[in-house]
């Protein structure tokens, strides 16, 4: 690594540093991966950034994502749910399938793939979605903007939703939320390790798609449903530097051509995710209809996105924290295994209909070895 490259990778790193701790201070969500994308394309734009990020890293990026993804789902709050698993499970299928189809028609747009368009505005997963959209065939420059649009918009007006829509009571009793207690650093570390390697080999030899994220993913799921992760949790540490990494493979892609047509499509998306919010909020109220929830805890339970500001307002409205993380949770999984596997049928169904799958521009098109 010549002293040149040293100095570029350190400048990268200083500046998303620089950024990540004020835009923590405001709590922005999953504020590292926005910082480093922003920085990754103010610098690819200035011809100042490496290259790109190491084929290697961002598989491992991926693989400490995916176990502190993993490390959300709680034995007792998925427990919550009880009976109600049907129609939770029903309302999340329908977010998917009304988050694909806003996509899709992303997608009809000349500068966007059908492909890019699904993944971007899938409603759950948003760094899951960036870390293996490119792997899936899709832009991940594209998805990595819209994806974090979403999150910003929902974020953005839920307090005003809550307030004037749901007229929330922010005096109510908090109800108390179990926690458990976390193993030693050095415990987790060693599992962690075990759960990126043995989940990322054996979803490769599956073919499953994504198999960086969802291999650990799935491991750790498994372990924390069945109680067995001796209260495993990622270091923070770890976390910011996977979001980092991810957020600099999409942003170091960025081109002035791609930054102008990702520009273009912006108020198409910003129309879509509007609706997708609205929607979703009416499935809100069938959910709270047939759970005996409250309208502003199955507003909650169904929002597609911002699961941070979700867990916040439940515990300051005293709202049934429990259920609402449990449901989330379901979103989110749901996403980010049901993503890859819709990524080839949108792909084989483009093959049908003669149209092909477009990138912005050729840097950012790889193999679709997924779609295969």
């Amino acid at each position: 690594m010549t002293l040149k490259l040293i100095l570029r990778w350190a400048g990268l790193l200083a500046a998303t540093v620089a950024v990540t701790i004020p835009l923590n201070l405001l709590g922005v969500p999953s504020a590292a991966l926005f910082a480093a994308l922003v920085v990754g394309i103010v610098l690819a734009l200035l011809t100042l950034g490496p290259a790109g990020v190491p084929r290697k890293l961002g598989t491992a990026a991926q693989g400490v994502l995916g176990v502190y993804i993993g490390t959300m789902v709680q034995q007792d709050a998925l427990a919550e749910l009880g009976g109600d698993w049907p129609i939770v499970i029903g309302m999340a299928v329908a977010t998917l399938l009304l988050s694909i189809g806003a996509g899709v028609l992303l997608g009809l747009r000349r500068d966007v793939s059908p492909l890019t368009g699904s993944l971007a505005l899938v409603a759950g997963g948003a760094s899951g979605l960036v870390a293996i959209a490119r792997e899936l065939g899709g832009d991940d420059r594209v998805v990595a903007v819209v994806q974090y649009l979403r999150v910003a918009l929902v974020t953005a007006s839920m307090p005003v939703v809550v307030t004037l829509v749901y007229h929330a009571d922010r005096t109510q009793n908090v109800r108390e939320v179990s926690q458990h207690a976390a193993a030693p650093w050095y415990l987790s570390l060693a599992m962690m390790l075990g759960l990126v390697l043995v989940g990322g080999t054996a979803a490769r030899l599956i073919r499953l798609p994504g198999a960086g994220l969802l291999g650990p993913l799935a491991l750790t799921v498994a372990l924390e449903v069945s109680g067995l992760s001796f209260g495993l949790s990622v270091p923070v540490l770890l976390v910011q530097a996977g979001y980092m990494l991810i957020g600099w493979q999409a942003g170091l892609a960025f081109t002035r051509a791609s930054l102008r047509s990702v520009g273009r499509l912006l108020p198409a998306a910003i129309a879509l995710i509007v609706v997708l919010g609205v929607v979703t909020a009416g499935l809100g109220l069938v959910l709270a209809r047939v759970t005996h929830l409250t309208p502003l805890e199955g507003y909650l339970a169904t929002s597609p996105g911002g699961v941070y500001a979700v867990l916040a307002t439940a515990v300051e409205t005293g709202s049934n924290v429990t259920f609402i993380i449990a449901a989330q949770v379901v979103r989110i999984l749901l996403m980010l295994f049901a993503a890859p596997l819709l990524a080839r049928a949108v792909v084989w169904a483009g093959r049908r209909l003669g149209r092909q799958s477009r990138a912005i521009t050729d840097a950012s098109r790889e193999p679709i070895r997924v779609a295969d």
